[in-house]
């Protein structure tokens, strides 16, 4: 049986990457710092993730052939990464400086032994995460072409697990439908797994960009004017079940989506992206999934930087000299988003962050914490100044 080691046993790297590696037949280790999660992992040897659809009956995947290593055992995941035949990575990006130097010994020993290049999934939420990549292995004696880099666009949706159902299965998750994964051709080493939800395409910086700019910032939108105009409705589907809201988050959408039309013409037409956003919001709709308000839009600090969902939007607006008034509408919302989870706990970061703003004003805010740059980004920070004076 081939084999796969992915580091991060979370929602993505399980109900997604290592689903789609167990049922094609691959032996899966996790690994992972949570020692619960390792311990019961690998009491168990199989987990379960409930697809969840609207109108439709659930439905049970149980995902077998898997084990879990802790991240501190360094010699056992060396040796795991030896013998893997794919590698992948849902850590988080905080956490890739800490996880790199341990695959990098694998590759060493690979390397040495004269085995095939290990080829790396990238699903993690970095624009040119190959890059960043590329730059965390060289700080670790290794050149960028010894290793595959593949980046993807990670579309699936999983929400939060209410404590209610963990209570019952510490494991289960819930997930959507979709199960698309879209990754770069070109940063295999090795063959193309011949996966059927495998996607992958020539220019993946366009889909990354469409993922951030499309998927990532509809469901903000949504989360932020839901929150702004109906504060106690708690799921997405929920909010959505307003027209005029549905309707405002497709004109934000489409503003960003006219922007990629003209950034990657040889990548998309226009009918492709209004397909994908009449899909999105079929999927944002699904009340079965559960997925929160609060879930979708905290972390303001992280969503609301420079290069992100928002910002970067308007940003890419600006550079093809096209509109972005609803977007800078979806910047201002999500300064009055206060948002608390089931146990009615805000994020506190997010309350960290807007008190910061308060204090700052917007023009300072916007260099100081969302990472513009008063020069090169003038012409962005003028636009969106005089968006809230009038």
């Amino acid at each position: 049986m081939n084999k796969a080691v992915i580091f991060g046993a979370g929602n993505i790297g399980r109900s997604f990457i290592g689903n789609i590696f167990s049922s094609n037949d691959m032996g899966v280790t996790f690994i992972d710092a949570n020692t619960e999660l390792v311990n019961e992992l690998n009491r168990k040897k199989e987990y379960r993730i409930i697809i969840k659809r609207n109108k439709k009956a659930d439905e049970e995947i149980l995902v077998k052939n898997i084990e879990a290593i802790h991240s501190s055992e360094t010699d056992r995941i060396i040796n795991s990464l030896v013998e893997s035949d794919i590698c992948a990575t849902s850590v988080g990006q905080g956490a890739l400086p800490y996880v790199i130097p341990v695959i990098a010994e694998g590759i060493k020993i690979r390397k040495k032994e004269s085995l095939s290049p290990l080829d790396i999934i990238i699903a993690e939420n970095i624009r040119n995460g190959a890059d960043f990549f590329r730059n965390l292995f060289k700080e670790n004696g290794l050149k960028g072409d010894e290793v595959g880099l593949i980046e993807t666009s990670i579309g699936k949706m999983v929400p939060i697990m209410t404590a209610t159902d963990l209570a019952e299965d510490s494991l289960v998750l819930n997930a959507e439908e979709y199960n698309t994964l879209i990754l770069d051709r070109k940063g295999f080493k090795n063959k193309v797994p011949d996966f059927p939800e495998i996607k992958a395409v020539e220019n993946i910086a366009a889909w990354v960009d469409r993922k951030l700019f499309i998927h990532n910032l509809g469901h903000a939108a949504s989360a932020y004017l839901g929150f702004w105009k109906h504060p106690d409705r708690k799921l997405i589907a929920d909010v959505l079940e307003e027209d005029q809201i549905k309707l405002q988050v497709r004109e934000v959408m489409t503003e960003s989506a006219v922007a990629l039309l003209s950034e990657y013409p040889s990548d998309f037409t226009e009918k492709d992206l209004t397909d994908h956003i009449d899909d999105l919001l079929f999927r944002f709709q699904n009340k079965a999934l559960g997925d929160t308000v609060f879930r979708v839009g905290r972390d303001l600090s992280r969503k609301l930087g420079r290069d992100d969902r928002i910002l970067g939007a308007a940003g890419l607006c600006l550079k093809h000299n096209l509109p972005f008034k609803e977007i800078t509408k979806i910047f201002y919302s999500a300064l009055e988003f206060k948002a608390s989870d089931q146990n009615g706990e805000p994020f506190r970061a997010d309350e960290t962050f807007l008190e910061n703003v308060g204090k700052m004003g917007i023009p300072k805010a916007l260099t100081d914490l969302c990472g513009l740059d008063p020069v090169s980004d003038k012409s962005l920070m003028e636009k969106i100044v005089e968006a809230d004076n009038g």
